[in-house]
């Protein structure tokens, strides 16, 4: 039996300039360059507190993939 993750599909949709070193930073943790860009990352109490750090730059959706 298969069974299924939970992932967040995360788009940058604002830029990083004029946002603070600390939102900067947590975006290129994130993997993310420019407007547009998207990442799939797995959906982990990590991930979601960097989230909640740029919530105002990014827009998140819930993915399921089976493995």
């Amino acid at each position: 039996m298969k069974k299924k993750e939970k992932y967040l599909k995360i788009k940058q949709i604002r830029s990083k300039i004029g946002a603070n070193w600390k939102a900067k930073r947590t975006l290129e943790a994130l993997g993310l360059r420019k407007i547009g860009h998207v990442v799939i990352k797995r959906d982990t109490p990590q991930i979601r507190g960097m989230i909640n750090r740029v919530k105002h730059l990014i827009e998140v959706e819930e993915v399921e993939k089976e493995e």
